[in-house]
């Protein structure tokens, strides 16, 4: 026989439970999303270090490093005699505090010819 006092316990359970299996999904796919950011960062910086060392003009590097990389990231390019260094930097949008910075950097040497 059960006990009264025992009648609700599930629904209890199961409302402190959900919140934070939602908290958990929700830092879950934060991380993907900064992930995700993080990889267009770094195919960016090639992307634009590639173009630098093919020769192309400093503007179209930095477009072609832009096209690639996360909405609202600061790319730039420097030349340090025969190497090319493209640093992206952005920020993902965050849960409040929550924001992270994520960066990549490519080097590449001018080609001749």
């Amino acid at each position: 026989m059960r006990a009264s006092d025992d009648r609700g316990q599930a629904t209890a359970e199961t409302a402190a439970v959900v919140p934070c299996l939602a908290l958990l999904l929700a830092m879950m796919m934060w991380g993907l999303l900064v992930a995700a950011a993080q990889i267009q960062c770094v195919d960016a910086a090639r992307a634009g270090a590639r173009a630098a060392a093919r020769g192309e003009s400093r503007e179209t590097a930095l477009a072609a490093a832009r096209a690639v990389a996360p909405e609202g990231a600061r790319v730039r390019l420097s030349r340090q005699g025969e190497e090319l260094r493209v640093r992206v930097t952005a920020r993902p949008d965050g849960p409040g505090p929550l924001t992270v910075g994520v960066h990549a950097e490519a080097v590449a040497h001018v080609e001749r010819g």
